[in-house]
């Protein structure tokens, strides 16, 4: 078990295709490690082990990463035969007839899919603590919150059950749950991933799918076996030059950075989460990078309203689908309260309503997209504040004021990007007084993960940490 949790997703499929190890002992230690630490964390919701054995006996594809274990986010991620919940009660038992476009991209790289992690309702929050199956904990302290939406997915990669697992992201949910648990967390590019054949963008394009790692390496080999446009994308991002892979080859060069520690609204950030930032500027400047300090401007109080409205309008809708196909409306006791306020407000709002909050939207990234007019990459915290205890994103919440400026500030720093669509990192470079991980979030411009990912092997060479563990300790 030491041995496998302390190889990437990469290393794993080259030992399969040198024979040295069976995807079969692959997925036995995978499955061996959930047992020794679900108890404790509750990452994982659902196990498809006779899935998993019959996908080995049938053979996998020779792809990159084949015989890797992989564990899916329970949230939209359709695999033929699994349970999809999106976290929520109303769905219990909503089985996949099909692959979603991304699934079937792993598949096809010899992915061994055997499972699926937790996620709020909806994906709706930072935390990740459902009704449906209870709150996932952090590796690093069980009583605090592993992140969310893709809370489940970082919590797993934390405590070695696997080295990558799938993750999506409209508001932050890849970068809060890799910051909360020390781990490597891209938002790509909006559209550089699909998300077909059952939809054409998520929220208005702010969500992106991908992974959460350990490893910068392994982000870059996901990637490249995932990135592209499906059938009928209403909108792709420009293919890449090269490989991501090859891109960790090559030095970024001298790089113009923003450095940003207030959030858009201009307030101030945990002393630790600032100092997070800072160390991490000095660490490019020794790079012989240009940093220079600048505002988030641009990012103005209609944007959080226009945010909710277009989460409304699409929770309204995906519920409102999912009782059609089950022939009857979600009861009191089906969404938690939080869900239930967004359903409620997405079928009061007008399409007018609509209309507007995606061009405040859209108006908001491209004032956004003007940062990188001056900057070859944007350095921020990536959250205000370490991560919280659990309960306080409880979405049983009947005080929506207050959880919703909660929300707003975890997502300060995160959000913007997913508005705007450019691609975005968090680095686990920095740990609390307490032993909790805190991330700092770097941003590139539109369609260039490239730069990013340069950078990104960079600052992992001269600062890595692939060995620095949680113990599991409450």
């Amino acid at each position: 078990m030491k041995e496998y949790s302390h190889h990437d997703a990469v290393s794993l499929a080259q030992l399969v295709r040198r024979r040295e190890v069976s995807a079969a002992e692959l997925l036995d230690a995978a499955l061996k490690r959930v047992a020794e630490v679900n108890p404790a964390i509750n990452a994982v919701v659902s196990q498809f082990t006779e899935q998993a054995r019959a996908a080995l006996a049938d053979g996998l594809p020779q792809g990159p990463l084949s015989g890797v274990p992989f564990l899916l986010k329970d949230l939209y991620a359709l695999c033929t035969g699994m349970i999809t919940t999106n976290g929520c009660r109303f769905l219990t038992g909503n089985v996949a007839d099909h692959d979603t476009e991304m699934v079937a991209r792993y598949k096809r790289a010899g992915l061994l899919i055997f499972g699926k992690t937790n996620t709020p309702e909806f994906g709706l929050t930072v935390s990740t603590e459902p009704r449906l199956f209870g709150a996932t904990r952090n590796p690093w302290k069980l009583d605090y919150m592993a992140g969310g939406s893709s809370g489940g997915a970082a919590a797993a990669v934390a405590a070695g059950v696997i080295p990558a697992a799938h993750a999506s992201d409209g508001g932050g949910s890849i970068r809060i749950p890799a910051s909360c648990c020390g781990l490597f967390g891209l938002k790509p590019t909006r559209g550089r991933n699909p998300v077909g054949p059952d939809r054409g963008e998520g929220w208005a394009g702010m969500s992106s799918e991908h992974v959460i790692t350990r490893s910068v390496r392994d982000s870059a080999a996901f990637l490249d076996v995932t990135q592209g446009p499906d059938k009928g994308a209403p909108y792709f991002a420009t293919l890449p030059v090269r490989p991501y892979l090859d891109e960790l080859e090559r030095a970024p060069g001298r790089l113009r950075v923003g450095l940003a520690t207030r959030t858009p609204a201009g307030e101030t950030v945990h002393p630790e989460c600032e100092r997070a930032a800072r160390e991490a500027a000095q660490l490019l400047s020794g790079f012989g990078h240009d940093v220079e300090e600048f505002t988030l401007s641009g990012v103005g109080a209609d944007f959080g309203a226009a945010f909710r409205v277009i989460i409304g309008g699409n929770i309204r809708a995906a519920v409102d689908m999912y009782a059609a196909r089950l022939g009857r409306e979600p009861g009191p006791d089906d969404l938690e309260n939080i869900t239930r306020v967004s359903y409620v407000a997405g079928g009061k709002a007008s399409a007018a309503d609509l209309a507007r909050a995606i061009i405040v939207h859209h108006a908001t990234g491209r004032r956004i997209a003007a940062w990188f007019d001056r900057y070859d990459v944007v350095l921020t915290p990536t959250l205000a504040e370490p991560p919280w205890k659990l309960g306080i994103f409880d979405m049983m919440s009947t005080d929506a004021e207050a959880y919703g400026r909660n929300v707003a500030r975890f997502t300060a720093f995160t959000a913007p990007f997913n508005c705007s669509g450019n691609p975005a990192m968090t680095l686990p470079l920095h740990w609390s007084v307490d032993g909790l991980p805190i991330g700092v979030q770097i941003a590139g411009r539109y369609g260039d993960e490239a730069t990013l990912f340069r950078l990104a092997g960079q600052i992992e060479q001269a600062r890595p940490w692939v060995d620095r563990r949680p113990a599991l300790q409450a």
